[in-house]
């Protein structure tokens, strides 16, 4: 058993000065000097008497409230009297989304650890980096995906404990020795209890740190004041956990207000699609590129339970909504989060959508837009979005902590307009934006407006080297019957943007490819596209 006074302040320690924090503006949502967020998002509802509600299914099960909390109690066991972990241990999980990775994550924070997810799909070289960036030293991991880790294990003093495989140190085998009984350790409100990975689109990951309070704080903003969900309600999901995204949607909306989610380990849209006609939940969480694949497939009782469709990741193109608004009757609610905040800060509550724009500041959070120097520009102006509210960025020992937050705000790297409604409305990141003949042009844009042709399923639009215009558009083009690529189909589309935006954003090179490069999350990596068109350009 480990010591009882022990502590590793390995996280504490290495977080940004604080004078490199954002401001934090908590208002309304007080929480007590000492918080576990597990007691209030887990034994909270057991307590109450509410243990026998639904909490996690998957496809071939359903745990209660009190199933979970019997094995995050039977694992926090493990962790602390067989594992020896001590409070402030950074623990790693690997698992698909699943009731035991569910129950992993909340073990780790009840008993005082700090959860370090990671997305199934990384390889052992990405694994390595955030081992030796965390200095994790014991992983928790499901037995299929086991490979990739024991190779980044192989010249790190990490102990990893399969489970669901037969290895005899398997975790499960460990539980039915353990006690069903654990009391949460006593953590403060501002201990950190995740440490959230980038997903890496541009450059190197960071680890973004989050503390007790913030896994609340995102739930009593945009889970009650804009995605205003009940207890009743069944969410479903496709990101993983280990994107926030996905830990808001497939864990701590619901079990904040005792309602269920389900898990899929494989959540392909076809995937999805199918869990929605068979297990009927009311609440969905995906990207748009989900949405925009489901729309074909659709038949008349699919969504007859759906009440409420979230987008996020990336941006939401008006076709995909008007498309999808056409075949359900249902607004999808975009928005915009980002790993270092935790969740959506920017996203209207469906009686307050408007088509196109990603939304307003959510009930708790702030929102301006920024010059190149940091100045406040006024509403119906272009520029970058600085946002502040009760979450906010503290990366894990990174330089890059100064860019992100400056003068309080946290820089989010994206570039918006903001009507005179206040409405935010994407452009693109603010290193996608492209100046092809002095004129500032958005790949998202252009993105759009190929997307409103049906031969086209999906593009990515960056900025290609040219030597008489310094950069010109180019778009990567996956056509739904590759088949039909050919010259013409490229004059067509060029046409095409043409007629829908102004004809100088027409994208002057299309390359058709058979798909495009996505991260695990489903984020469309525009640095892997800008990287192919320079070396096109310089090879």
């Amino acid at each position: 058993m480990a010591d009882a006074a022990a502590f590793d302040s390995f996280a504490r320690d290495n977080l940004p000065p604080h004078d490199q924090w954002p401001d934090l503006l908590l208002g309304d949502l007080q929480y007590p000097e000492h918080l576990n967020c597990v007691t209030e998002l887990l034994d909270a509802h057991v307590a109450a008497g509410k243990g026998t509600r639904p909490c996690v299914h998957s496809p071939a099960e359903v745990w209660t409230y009190a199933d979970l909390a019997e094995r995050v109690n039977r694992i926090a066991n493990v962790l602390t009297r067989q594992l020896g972990m001590i409070p402030g241990n950074l623990v790693l999980l690997r698992a698909p989304n699943t009731p035991m990775m569910v129950a992993t994550y909340l073990a780790v924070i009840k008993a005082g650890g700090i959860a370090v997810a990671t997305m199934p799909l990384l390889r052992a070289r990405e694994l390595g980096a955030i081992i030796d960036k965390a200095h994790i030293r014991l992983a928790l991991c499901d037995h299929r995906l086991l490979a990739e880790l024991h190779a980044a294990a192989q010249t790190r003093p990490l102990r990893i404990v399969p489970w669901g495989g037969t290895a005899s140190d398997d975790l499960f085998a460990m539980m039915q020795a353990a006690s069903a009984n654990f009391s949460a350790h006593r953590t403060r409100a501002d201990d950190t209890c995740v440490i959230a990975f980038t997903s890496g689109t541009t450059g190197e990951p960071k680890g973004t740190m989050h503390f007790h309070r913030d896994m609340l704080a995102t739930c009593d903003t945009y889970g009650a004041r804009v995605l205003c969900a009940k207890p009743d309600d069944i969410f479903i999901s496709s990101p993983p956990i280990a994107f926030t995204f996905g830990l808001g949607a497939a864990v701590l909306f619901p079990l904040r207000i005792g309602a269920s989610a389900i898990l899929l380990e494989q959540p392909s849209p076809d995937n999805l699609l199918d869990a929605i006609r068979t297990l009927k939940p009311t609440i969905c969480f995906t990207a748009p590129t989900a949405y925009r694949a489901m729309l074909g497939k659709l038949q008349p009782d699919d969504f007859a339970t759906l009440r409420i469709c979230v987008s996020a990741g990336e941006t939401l193109p008006k076709p995909t909504w008007d498309a999808w608004y056409a075949a359900t009757g249902l607004k999808i609610l975009d928005g915009i989060g980002s790993t270092e905040m935790l969740h959506i800060f920017i996203g209207a509550p469906v009686d307050k959508v408007k088509p196109g724009a990603t939304g307003i500041p959510v009930p708790g959070y702030e929102a301006k837009l920024i010059d190149d120097d940091g100045n406040d520009l006024p509403r119906n102006s272009t520029g970058r979005l600085a946002v502040r509210g009760p979450t906010g960025c503290r990366y894990l020992a990174d330089p890059r902590q100064k860019q992100y937050v400056q003068n309080g705000w946290n820089i989010t790297g994206d570039t918006y307009h903001q009507d005179e409604d206040g409405y935010f409305w994407y452009q693109a990141r603010s290193d996608d934006m492209i100046i092809a003949s002095g004129y500032n042009v958005s790949g998202p844009e252009v993105e759009v407006a190929l997307l409103t042709h049906p031969a086209v399923a999906e593009c990515g639009v960056v900025a290609a080297p040219d030597a008489d215009r310094g950069m010109l558009v180019k778009a990567y083009i996956v056509l739904r019957d590759p088949n039909a690529a050919s010259p013409e189909m490229i004059r067509i589309l060029q046409d095409h943007v043409k007629a829908e935006i102004a004809p100088y954003k027409y994208p002057r090179a299309i390359e058709f490819v058979p798909a495009l490069p996505r991260t695990g999350t489903g984020k469309l990596q525009r640095f892997v596209l800008r990287e192919q068109a320079n070396t096109q350009r310089t090879s």
